[in-house]
């Protein structure tokens, strides 16, 4: 395959997909993951795409209602996510009413929390497992699952979240952006994100740097109803929005 064919190739996958690891590509191209990372050097410099941490995602905007699976996202921006998460479970105090937003970021939150005298809510299956693995006060929100996230959505979960009155929220999004907020490929999990936002006195959005002036298709929250914690800031004018802080400055 030519140089100007595996640039196509890539190109039309990571902007279908909307991110993709090195290893898919090179599995799916049938060349080694070094040539990969080479191809997406070149790409990230052309412009045509955004090289991260194991592999890339689109540049294209508005990015729709595609969402990668959970295996999928878990490989990408892997240590960025655990310092978010790292830092984010300090922020738990004893008498914290917790709820942990689905998400990859958000379940590695819960490998660092130590506080054993909070009550946690989820709703994510695997959110819900590890929870009680660690031997925490949990519980699982109940409704509709969502395959691809592992998240229970639906008119039935949004129901029991209106029955609480969270003191924090660990929210996880697709996109963050000045004008759009925080978004998401998939209408019934915006409305128990944004449920959870609006039940919860401090909300905190767990984001790395690539989800910045990302657009997906439903806004769940305006930027100045949640704090973001993330791994470096790509754009300053952010931080006149809302409260961010960074964990790898």
């Amino acid at each position: 395959m030519l140089t100007q064919e595996r640039y196509q190739s890539i190109l039309s996958t990571v902007n279908e997909r909307g991110a993709v690891t090195v290893s898919e590509l090179a599995e799916l191209l049938g060349i080694s993951e070094s040539t990969v990372r080479r191809d997406l050097t070149a790409l990230d410099e052309l412009g045509k795409l955004k090289k991260v941490f194991g592999g890339a995602t689109s540049i294209i905007k508005p990015e729709g209602n595609f969402e990668d699976n959970v295996s999928m996202r878990e490989g990408i921006m892997a240590e960025e996510k655990t310092e978010i998460a790292r830092y984010s479970a300090k922020l738990i105090n004893n008498s914290d009413f917790v709820f942990i937003d689905s998400g990859t970021t958000t379940s590695r939150l819960i490998d660092f929390i130590e506080n054993t005298h909070a009550t946690y809510v989820t709703n994510g299956i695997v959110h819900a497992r590890k929870l009680v693995q660690r031997g925490l006060n949990a519980y699982l929100i109940g409704g509709k699952v969502k395959a691809a996230t592992e998240a229970v959505v639906g008119a039935e979960g949004i129901a029991n979240l209106k029955s609480f009155n969270f003191s924090k929220a660990f929210m996880g999004t697709n996109g963050i952006d000045i004008q759009a907020g925080f978004t998401t490929p998939e209408i019934e999990e915006a409305m128990m994100k944004e449920a959870a936002v609006n039940r919860s006195y401090m909300a905190f959005v767990l984001a790395d740097h690539t989800k910045f002036r990302r657009v997906f298709s439903v806004t769940f929250s305006q930027l100045k109803k949640c704090c973001v914690i993330t791994d470096n800031l790509p754009d300053s004018r952010f931080a006149k929005e809302t409260v961010i802080k960074e964990v790898m400055k």
